[in-house]
């Protein structure tokens, strides 16, 4: 696979502004609805047979104290969803996603930005990292029947210091462009 073959999407430009020239790059603004419509709306621009790599890269919030540097989860979730409440009623819903070649680790994607130590402590217990739209790109993905990765720097640990997240992109970005370098 070559880097043409790779579709690298982020949510800001910050986060991407370290990745190689070589890769196109979908900037998808943030949050669940920004991500899925951008990567879907981009998947339907290429032909059929030439469906590219799709690679999420951004910063994440750490759910717990030890986890630091660069993750690929293996399973994301749709943490701000009621999945439980809306099967009970019948009806299906995607809130875990299973994502080949990770490294083992369980992201936890929503629309809640977490700088809060209570919210972060509950999702720990479901998840190693918090991010804001890996589960949409990964299921804009899955519906298209295209493969995805995501690949996760983290830059707070998902309470007050997350309020430090502007100052804190660009160390995760060049962490991120060095991850896509060694592709």
């Amino acid at each position: 696979m070559s880097r043409s073959d790779i579709l690298v999407v982020s949510a800001t430009k910050a986060e991407a502004v370290h990745v190689p020239p070589e890769f196109d790059v979908l900037i998808t603004g943030i949050g669940k609805v920004s991500a899925a419509v951008a990567v879907a709306n981009a998947l339907a621009d290429y032909p059929s047979s030439q469906k590219p790599l799709v690679v999420n890269i951004g910063t994440a919030g750490a759910l717990h104290e030890h986890h630091s540097g660069l993750f690929v989860p293996s399973i994301v979730l749709n943490h701000d969803i009621s999945g439980n409440a809306i099967r009970a009623l019948g009806h299906e819903v995607a809130d875990r996603l299973d994502i080949p070649e990770g490294d083992g680790s369980v992201l936890a994607t929503g629309d809640v930005f977490v700088s809060d130590a209570a919210v972060r402590d509950v999702l720990a217990g479901r998840a190693d990292l918090v991010d804001m739209e890996g589960f949409a790109v990964a299921y804009a993905c899955a519906r298209a029947g295209v493969r995805c990765r995501l690949v996760k720097h983290v830059s707070d640990t998902a309470d007050d210091s997350a309020l430090d997240w502007p100052a804190r992109i660009d160390a995760s970005a060049r962490g991120l462009a060095q991850w896509l370098q060694a592709l």
